[in-house]
């Protein structure tokens, strides 16, 4: 049996793991990431986890070909530098040069969005397509985009920032410093904020009182709650949010031509309440959607091992261009 390590890393959490052949996690850890912390100790912390996690699976480092990792940015193919790793404040850094001092094996980095649209592909709910469309609908809008079973990142190998695609011109702030992308409107972030202006207009909505009166503690999960129980305040701005998913959603499709869409990400976890009614306005949004058809959209199974199965993978699955 071979087995490969993996590393997702978050700016919240670290978590390394051992995957075998078959991408099942056969050995987990997570720890804290400390953000905020110089890259030294951040790297040797990724380091750290990943020989414990070798260790708790009874395995040596030397039993393994690779360590890949998937990380909140890309690496520049032409400098080798991190481009720009907002969770940690990082801008052009030579990841590869903190982490080679830890771990004697050739390393592959990856963008996290990718890793977890490669293995919802190998293990999860795209298991059996070789041409994958994921959204992760969580802090922000992370994308990954599957061809020919191949993780797809263009020219420069930087790119499926879907997120950061425009869908309102001159529109809403984006943290990213732009105005108008996707992410502004379809993720978890935009919900709360969407729904918060809602409140402006219906400060007796129901949404006020299942988070206890304080809308600081609004989360994404209390507007699909208030919905349910029939807050037309909260059905109002979930209409709206799935107009702005379907109609990015729809770019994407016309462009990529997928064979099947996953959603992962804590929006996701509303289930049927989401994905029906966005499924139906994906065939009315989308270019000879009646015509042609549209792919079938899917919740992800992976959960959270879904970044470390492809982060895992990267040797095996990358475009192969991260090795030192």
């Amino acid at each position: 049996m071979k087995y490969y390590l993996g590393l997702d890393v978050g700016g919240t959490n670290f978590a390394a793991g051992i995957i075998d052949e078959n991408y099942r996690v056969i050995e987990k850890i997570s720890v804290p990431a400390g953000a905020g912390r110089s890259i030294e100790e951040i790297t040797e912390d990724m380091a750290n986890v990943s020989l414990e996690v070798v260790k708790k699976a009874g395995v040596d480092i030397s039993d393994f070909t690779s360590w890949g990792i998937g990380m909140p940015s890309f690496v520049n193919p032409r400098t080798n530098l991190l481009v720009h790793a907002n969770c940690f404040g990082w801008k052009n850094v030579p990841i590869y040069s903190y982490l080679e001092r830890h771990i004697p094996l050739p390393i592959y980095i990856e963008n996290d969005a990718n890793c977890a649209a490669l293995g919802e592909t190998l293990a999860g709910g795209a298991k059996g397509y070789e041409n994958v469309l994921m959204l992760t609908l969580g802090t922000g809008l992370g994308g990954g985009i599957i061809l020919n079973k191949k993780i797809y990142a263009g020219a420069d190998m930087m790119g499926a920032e879907l997120g950061h695609t425009k869908l309102v011109y001159n529109g809403a702030a984006c943290t990213c410093g732009q105005y108008g992308c996707a992410e502004a409107y379809c993720s978890a972030t935009a919900l709360i904020r969407q729904a918060k202006e809602a409140l402006e207009r219906d400060p007796e909505s129901l949404m006020v009182r299942l988070c206890d009166g304080d809308i600081s503690k609004l989360e994404a999960k209390t507007v699909f709650d208030a919905m349910k129980q029939g807050d037309d305040t909260a059905r109002q701005v979930i209409e709206q949010y799935i107009d702005y998913l379907s109609c990015a959603i729809s770019s994407f499709v016309v462009i990529f031509r997928p064979e099947i869409i996953i959603l992962g990400g804590g929006v996701a976890n509303a289930g049927e309440i989401l994905r029906r009614p966005l499924q139906e306005r994906l065939l009315v949004n989308t270019y000879a959607g009646s015509e042609i058809g549209v792919p079938d959209i899917k919740i992800a199974e992976c959960g959270n091992d879904a970044g470390l199965i492809g982060a895992a993978m990267l040797e095996k699955y990358g475009m192969n261009r991260n090795q030192k």
